[in-house]
């Protein structure tokens, strides 16, 4: 007899199970949704990824509603089983089940057994991914060998080619009943007290397999040739640029990652994308996410963040409730925007903008890595801990990055189209005019200064710094603007 398989909201792809005719459970808790204020677009596209789930799997599927998920589990009568949580909390929870069953991981592609021979093998220093992915790649046998197929060496037809002006448009996503059914609940929660942040509106990210699916093929066939040149790239006319925008489809489960590596590899040998334009995007997949997901569970809790840096402000009223009205620095207005509308950005305005700011005004990094888990529709606790934390805040000890991710706005100038449309000068830190990028790196590197001078880009940063007049004057300019929105 077949076990009911447990589906959790992050594991609703086919992959998820192995027979095709397993009875299924899916559960919804609406005390979820209660603890904590989580964008309006994220709490409805958890809710219609369950729900368009059940409806494809139809009898097969058991869905429950619950106050919480021991009481949901109580009215199943038989055996359970359930894939590895994708959070401690979760998999505590699991444990502590009787009867039901834990199974290994699915949705990443080296298993746990493996990154820990890895990691254990590499311990004489800190583990990084640059290794990590070097050897990934040659455990998984992925870009071995020439483009085109063994025996030829032919250049790919796109080496050296550009995103096209105007790509086609993505498969739409067209809202169904069950989309218009989860907007009326959540506006009864919303009416009965339940708290959202973000603007409501059109769901603009897959639901199911099948749409997720639509878009990787678009991806692939569109905008992968231009991925490498433009990643980090960041525009105000152009959000999407060269991203596939389908984070959210892999946290949610709904897409296979080593599918997705094996056809944006295919386009290579196929000669359809250059090398350089798939291997960062197969970087992003099988080093930084399998990393980034090895690391959470290689650690002990602790790596939450050892707040290394001086960060102890709260975060502001002004951030947390997404108001970019609020803002008159370009850039930043522009992404808080994003967040507000779509609950979404790219990895460049997470890092430089958003994280960068967070950063140089020395908020608290586990105030951060909330705010990034309940505003994205891609936040997760594995995710955004080693990410914010540890890349973005510096705060892990340099367990995941080597260096602050920090910059000012001449940084931001030279990869984005901001600036020119900004009242702020990029290359000024001091006076009215003074880009609040370029007077808080500036800061921040003085603030911690006892703690950066080891790192030599940053050491010649501080070096040429030194004036003790101009210092004093850009750590007065920043104490006094601190967390007001710039």
């Amino acid at each position: 007899m077949l076990r009911r398989r447990w589906l959790l909201a992050d594991q609703l792809g086919p992959h998820f199970l192995d027979d095709p005719d397993q009875p299924v459970l899916l559960v919804e808790i609406r005390e979820l949704f209660r603890r904590r204020p989580m964008h309006r677009q994220k709490a409805h596209l958890i809710l219609s990824a369950l729900r368009h789930r059940a409806a494809e799997l139809g009898d097969q599927a058991l869905l429950l509603r619950a106050d919480t998920f021991r009481e949901a589990l109580a009215q199943v009568a038989e055996p359970l089983e359930v894939c590895h949580p994708h959070s401690r909390a979760a998999l505590d929870f699991a444990r502590s089940v009787p009867g039901l069953r834990v199974l290994p991981p699915r949705g990443f592609i080296t298993s746990q057994a493996d990154f820990a021979g890895w990691a254990d093998r590499s311990r004489r220093g800190p583990l990084r991914m640059t290794d990590f992915y070097r050897h990934a790649r040659r455990w998984h046998a992925v870009l071995t060998g020439p483009a085109g197929g063994a025996g030829t060496t032919r250049r790919p037809r796109a080496e050296g080619g550009a995103t096209p002006a105007t790509p086609p448009p993505p498969p739409p996503i067209v809202e169904d009943d069950i989309d218009a059914e989860v907007r009326r609940e959540l506006d009864r929660w919303a009416a009965d007290g339940v708290r959202f942040v973000g603007r409501d509106g059109p769901r603009r990210f897959p639901a199911t397999h099948g749409e997720a699916q639509a878009r990787l093929e678009h991806f692939v066939t569109h905008r992968l040739v231009g991925y490498g040149r433009y990643a980090d790239v960041m525009s105000a006319d152009d959000p999407l640029f060269a991203h596939s925008a389908l984070s959210s489809s892999f946290n949610l489960g709904l897409l296979d990652p080593e599918s997705a590596v094996r056809a944006a590899e295919q386009a290579w040998r196929a000669g359809t994308a250059p090398r350089t334009a798939v291997e960062p995007f197969i970087r992003g997949l099988l080093g930084w996410r399998e990393f980034l997901w090895q690391l959470y569970w290689y650690f002990e809790p602790r790596f939450r963040g050892a707040d290394w840096l001086a960060a102890t402000e709260p975060v502001p009223d002004w951030f947390a409730e997404l108001d970019a009205d609020a803002v008159e620095a370009r850039c930043l207005a522009d992404v808080l925007a994003s967040v507000r509308d779509g609950a979404w950005t790219h990895h460049a305005p997470r890092l430089l903008v958003l994280g960068n700011y967070a950063l140089q005004r020395g908020w608290r990094p586990t105030e951060v890595v909330d705010w990034f888990q309940r505003c994205f529709v891609d936040g997760a606790d594995w995710v955004m801990n080693a990410t914010v934390i540890g890349m973005s805040q510096y705060a892990d000890l340099a367990r995941v990055d080597t260096r602050p991710y920090a910059v000012d706005g001449t940084d931001i100038d030279e990869i984005s189209d901001y600036c020119a449309g900004c009242r702020y000068v990029p290359e000024r830190a001091l006076g009215d005019l003074a880009c609040p990028y370029t007077g808080g790196f500036e800061s921040f590197l003085h603030r911690n200064r006892e703690r950066l001078v080891a790192d030599a880009r940053l050491a010649a940063e501080l070096a040429r710094r030194a004036e003790p007049e101009h210092r004093e004057a850009v750590l007065a300019q920043e104490e006094k603007r601190g967390s007001t929105p710039p």
